[in-house]
Formats: C-alpha cells, structure tokens, sequence
C-alpha cells in the first residue's frame, strides 16, 4: 500500500509523463505525415478512436454531454487546440509552436476577465508583460521588421495557445459536470473540428484525405492513440492529488522534452533569440503558477 507521502511523488511523476508524451507529440504526427497521413487526419483518426472507447465505457458520459450545451464550448476550444498545435509541430519550428502555445497564460488572464468576472491584478498585469516581450523577441526577425507571425505554424501555435486557455477556463466554469462527459466533449471536440477542418481543406484541394488502410500507418496511428490515453490518464491523476499551482508548473516541462527532443532527434536549432524570449515566457507561466490570488480563487 503506498503511503500519504508517495502519492505526491506519484502525481508528480504522472504529470512528468504527460509533458513527455505531447512534448515528443511532434514525432509521431510528423512520422504518420511521412506516409501520408496529414496531422488533421491523424487527430481526427487518434481522437475517433477514444470517443469509441469512453462512450463503450461510460455511456452515460454521451446523455451527460447531449444535455449540457455548454459543454460544447469545451468541445469547441479542445478541438481548436489539438487541432492547431497537431498541423503546428507537425510543418514549424517545435520549440517555437510550442513557447508560441505557452503564451495560454496571457490568454487566460484575459478570458477569467471576461468569462469569470475575474480582475486584473498587478500579479496578472507582470504575468502579460512578461508574456508579450517574450513573444516579440521569439517573433522579431533576425533583420529589421515587426514582431509578427511569419508562417503558418506562427498562427496555428497562437491559435492553439488562445483555444487552450478558453478550454482551461471552461474546464473551470463546467466543473460541475461528470468528468466522463468533460472529458468526452474534449476528444469528441478533437475529433470533430480536425476531421471538420480536413474535409473542408481536402474540398478546396490543401489536405489530402487518409491513404487507404496499411499495417505502417494504422498501428503508428494506434500508437499514438496509447499514447493519448496514458497524457490523459497520468493528467487526471496528476492534478488530482497536486495543487493547480503545482501541476501548471510541471506542466511547463513540456517545453523542456519539446527543445531537447526537437534538437536531438530532429533538425531544430536553438538560438539566443529564442533562448531568451522563450525564458520570459515560461517564467510568465511560472508566475501563473505561483499566483498568490489562485487559491483564492480556487483556481
């Protein structure tokens, strides 16, 4: 029997897992786009399959999900966000989509105010200056010019950092719901607004549809959905036993997997630039982490 001091330990351990598995998310995305398989399929596909598996499991969580309208938004933001970090890490710079992604702080501040009636503290006004000088030293080009989005993996990493923080800030709004129908609304929602976003694309020519089923792609595919699963399952541990404070900051070393594994194992440079911008944004997130009012907030 594990004692009251190892489950800490544990939790902490599980969200350690977590990070590693969408730090290192970029790899297999990035392998199945090798055989053809485009990150909107793969999401859609990898999501498809887990949907199957909680409403086999939990067939309450789809009555749970139908009646709640609401959870649609949740549905909405988790979709945006796998969508736009999955096509992100799969065609940009990964250490770059992913400090991009972890500007979700500011967004958050911004969307408690709006959505939960939270104020602006001078906590939270450190947390967004830190955040946009950090984004504008990543995004300032090497020669003169603006601090601004450069590529399609830019926006999709912005993109996924905004859906992020609204789908953490409906995930407290809607903790009232079953966890099985939250958690359904976000993969449900992965699967939805990837597949629906590939099916439009494909209609226009940009994405190509899933090649027909091979023993290559389809176990890499159901690998991944693994995968999936155990972030899941190591997150909701994880955070069941740690303070929000804590987890967001064990969090944070998903930055740490995505540079090493990115510059290790793929063609990833990093450079002082990004270095030091990437350092302010982090620390942003640390500061969101440690926020004094959190635990007033029960956040």
């Amino acid at each position: 029997m594990l004692t009251a001091p190892a489950l800490p330990v544990l939790a902490a351990l599980a969200l350690l897992v977590n990070a590693f598995i969408w730090g290192v998310s970029w790899w297999p995305f990035r392998y199945l786009q090798s055989l053809g398989v485009h990150p909107l399929w793969a999401t859609a596909l990898t999501y498809a399959v887990v949907v199957a598996l909680i409403v086999g499991r939990r067939p309450q969580a789809l009555r749970q999900l139908l009646a709640a309208p609401t959870l649609w938004v949740l549905a909405l933001a988790a979709g945006c966000t796998n969508a736009a970090f999955n096509w992100a890490v799969s065609i940009g710079d990964v250490v770059r989509v992913v400090l991009l992604f972890y500007l979700m702080p500011l967004w958050s501040v911004l969307l408690a105010r709006l959505l939960l009636g939270e104020r602006l503290t001078a906590w939270a006004a450190l947390r967004i200056g830190l955040a946009l000088a950090g984004a504008a030293i990543v995004l300032k080009p090497p020669g003169a010019g603006w601090p601004l989005p450069s590529s399609l993996a830019d926006w999709l990493g912005l993109a996924g950092g905004v859906s992020f923080a609204l789908n953490n800030v409906m995930l407290r709004r809607e903790s009232h719901h079953p966890a099985e129908a939250r958690a359904l609304a976000m993969f449900f929602g992965g699967m939805a607004v990837a597949g629906g976003l590939a099916l439009l694309l494909g209609a226009v020519g940009q994405v190509d549809g899933p090649p027909a089923p091979r023993a290559d792609w389809v176990l890499a595919a159901l690998l991944l959905t693994g995968a999936m699963l155990a972030a899941n399952l190591a997150l909701q541990h994880g955070a069941g036993y740690l303070s929000a404070s804590t987890t967001s900051v064990i969090m944070l070393t998903e930055v740490v997997f995505a540079t090493a594994s990115s510059v290790w194992w793929g063609d990833q440079r990093l450079t002082a630039q990004v270095g030091l911008g990437g350092g302010m944004i982090v620390a942003a997130a640390v500061l969101a982490g440690i926020d004094p009012g959190s635990r007033r907030r029960g956040s």
